[in-house]
């Protein structure tokens, strides 16, 4: 199915989110929607899926304009949409979830789960997708849930398909088995908007890139017409340095020592076992290894999230293990969790409240008689600016921010505080190029103010980039902390669980 979008123009009070932007895009192609946090690419997928209305345009599928008021009509023109945070019930099955708003009856109203099911085996063994109709999603990886919901759009007969951010959570390995995916839907002319912050998945996969800057399109081009440098400046506007800028640290004494760390995850099983390491004043330890292999159950131990089996965390001579999370920040712990929105920020919260809540005991935002309101909307103000986040003002509520804008309002928070040590879990998940390089800026300059420096991160480049030292993570244990020097094909060794010939480092 042929679409088209002509002129498609949406305000939010005096911002303008669309401005009369136009997009074709053919039956058979992948196409590609880049932009800077903010850019306007999840409104006008929005406006095309029916989850808000534009205030002029028109949309056209096969020459002919249609009208489409809500996600109901968008499915009816077989239009599929996954979003970046995922619209799945956590408790219902896989099933459950597919079939939600079209059960197959017999006879009314009881469930023909055997249907349901069949059909589900059917459509995953098509496009070779291992998923148990009977499984709760609450308790599925990340990845296969997200294949649940292309799944649910394919089962609606989707010819076009929405992939919104469809990699800032997924691993390299979840993120490859899904490009396969969608060369697949390609191969059977479905059309696919793959809108995504990484270029090299864009210079991988697109048909077209169509680039968007503050609510407009700015070009159009192919992956044989450009590179990495030039879609990252026409996203930005400047040219912006893929390279982090990193002088060599002067690192002081030991601020963090862990000691044979024992964590379990949530069912009970050993997910940390038996971790030592030292982090010193000015350096940046960075962790590497596939997700799900202790990553987040170690920085939730870290961070007081998670009770510790066995072991030791001190911080300048203070043991950690055993306080509570307001004791942990106090002590001058800074922490940038993986899921922002669960355990980083309160989505029906303004972005002022937002940046100080983890400071609203103390008396530059607290008073005997309540809230210092004026001094939290002056910082709020001061920091939208700072961190050049996408917003009308500092009274907008933190849930109509894109994910990559949330996230720079946790980095901000946690960066206005006096640290000791900083633990940044996905530092840059969902963040533009210009914000990444930002971002990247920032956790060096308070490196090099003398703060420790924890990065667990999916995203080898990264790793490498930010990282003193790397300490590569597997089935819960350092295999090795190695120099960032050190080649990639031994850092796959040891992500694997193997270690290289001559061993790239050692353990200190």
């Amino acid at each position: 199915m042929k679409l088209e979008l002509r002129a498609v123009t949406k305000h939010f009070g005096s911002l303008a989110a669309n401005k009369n932007v136009n997009l074709v895009v053919e039956p058979g192609q992948i196409h590609c929607l880049l932009g800077e946090n903010g850019a306007g690419k999840s409104t006008l997928m929005n406006v095309l899926y029916g989850m808000i209305s534009p205030d002029s345009g028109q949309l056209l599928i096969n020459d002919e304009v249609v009208s489409i008021r809500d996600p109901k009509d968008a499915v009816t023109h077989k239009i599929g949409m996954v979003h970046q945070h995922f619209m799945l019930i956590p408790v219902f099955t896989v099933a459950e979830n597919i079939i939600l708003g079209s059960e197959p009856v017999k006879p009314w109203p009881f469930i023909d789960h055997q249907s349901a099911t069949e059909r589900i085996v059917a459509l995953a063994k098509e496009y070779n997708f291992d998923i148990d109709p009977s499984a709760t999603i609450e308790n599925l990886p990340i990845g296969t849930q997200q294949r649940v919901e292309i799944l649910k759009a394919l089962s609606h007969n989707a010819e076009i398909l929405i992939l919104d951010e469809p990699t800032a959570v997924l691993t390299p390995q979840e993120a490859d088995a899904l490009m396969i995916v969608m060369r697949t839907l390609k191969a059977q002319g479905k059309s696919i908007i793959f809108i995504t912050h990484k270029l090299k998945e864009v210079l991988e996969i697109a048909d077209v890139i169509t680039v968007m800057r503050l609510g407009e399109v700015v070009g159009t081009t192919t992956p044989a017409e450009t590179n990495e440098a030039a879609l990252a400046t026409m996203m930005v506007g400047r040219d912006v340095s893929l390279v982090v800028e990193k002088p060599p640290a002067h690192t002081g004494d030991v601020t963090l020592g862990v000691t044979d760390l024992f964590v379990q995850d949530d069912r009970g099983l050993t997910a940390v076992k038996g971790v030592s390491f030292e982090v010193r004043a000015g350096e940046i330890l960075a962790f590497a290894g596939v997700q799900g292999n202790g990553q987040t159950e170690l920085v939730e131990a870290l961070t007081g999230l998670r009770r510790v089996t066995a072991g030791s965390v001190v911080l300048n001579g203070t043991e950690l293990v055993g306080q509570s999370v307001r004791d942990v920040l106090n002590a001058g712990v800074g922490h940038v969790p993986e899921d922002r929105q669960r355990h980083g920020l309160v989505l029906s919260l303004s972005i002022a409240d937002n940046l100080v809540l983890d400071q609203l005991d103390s008396s530059q935002y607290k008073s005997w008689w309540g809230r210092k309101l004026k001094a939290i909307v002056e910082n709020g103000t001061r920091r939208i600016a700072e961190y050049d986040i996408r917003a009308q003002n500092e009274a907008e509520p933190l849930s109509s921010l894109s994910g990559g804008n949330q996230q720079k309002v946790v980095m901000a928070r946690e960066l206005s505080r006096e640290l000791k040590v900083l633990i940044c879990a996905q530092p840059t998940r969902g963040l533009d190029v210009g914000s990444i390089e930002f971002m990247h800026r920032q956790i060096v300059a308070i490196r090099d103010e003398g703060v420790a420096v924890v990065i667990i991160s999916s995203e080898l480049d990264e790793v490498i980039a930010l990282g003193d030292r790397v300490a590569v993570l597997y089935d819960g244990i350092i295999q090795d902390i190695v120099p960032p020097t050190t080649s990639r094909e031994d850092f796959g060794l040891l992500m694997a669980g193997s270690r290289p010939t001559v061993s790239a480092g050692s353990i200190s």
